[in-house]
């Protein structure tokens, strides 16, 4: 049971101890667009990234101000609000981290992560397309006998050369 116990992850000894590592961790990943770290520190950190992500798309002066007071360095807010302004993530709606996992350290066996800034460009989903149901009458004309023969003979009327239409 989670009586008594507070929401979020609890990444070092103290609530201070914790926002310092995330305040690090997010500065260290917008200035290197990749780093290695534990998977419980680079799940707790992806949500901090897109969010000034998203501000630096607004690109208004509020969101500037948001996104140092997050980060603490204004020559980094800079360049990332640059990267977006250049159109970086145009045509992304979120999800601008991935995190894949590589596996245990040697150490203590602490699960690690690579997480990166996605740059790639967005493919654009092709639309569904329904598959084409035959018809009754469709089915009924194909379950006819010599139908085919039928058909074969359509296709010969129409490639009749000199017929003028």
């Amino acid at each position: 049971m989670r009586h008594a116990k507070k929401h979020g992850m609890k990444l070092g000894s103290s609530p201070a101890h914790t926002r310092a590592i995330k305040r690090n961790l997010v500065r260290s990943l917008l200035e290197h667009d990749r780093i290695k770290t534990t998977l419980p520190r680079a799940k707790a950190i992806r949500g901090d990234v897109d969010r000034v992500i998203t501000w630096a798309k607004a690109g208004d002066l509020h969101s500037r101000r948001l996104a140092i007071a997050e980060v603490g360095d204004k020559e980094l807010v800079r360049e990332t609000f640059e990267k977006a302004a250049q159109g970086l993530w145009d045509g992304r709606d979120g999800g601008y981290t991935r995190i894949m996992k590589l596996g245990p350290r040697k150490g203590d066996n602490a699960e690690v992560a690579l997480i990166e800034i996605v740059t790639d460009p967005v493919m654009p989903k092709k639309p569904a397309v329904a598959p084409v149901r035959p018809t009754k009458v469709a089915e009924a004309k194909a379950a006819e006998p010599g139908a085919e023969a039928d058909d074969a003979a359509d296709a010969a009327d129409e490639a009749v050369p000199g017929d003028g239409a």
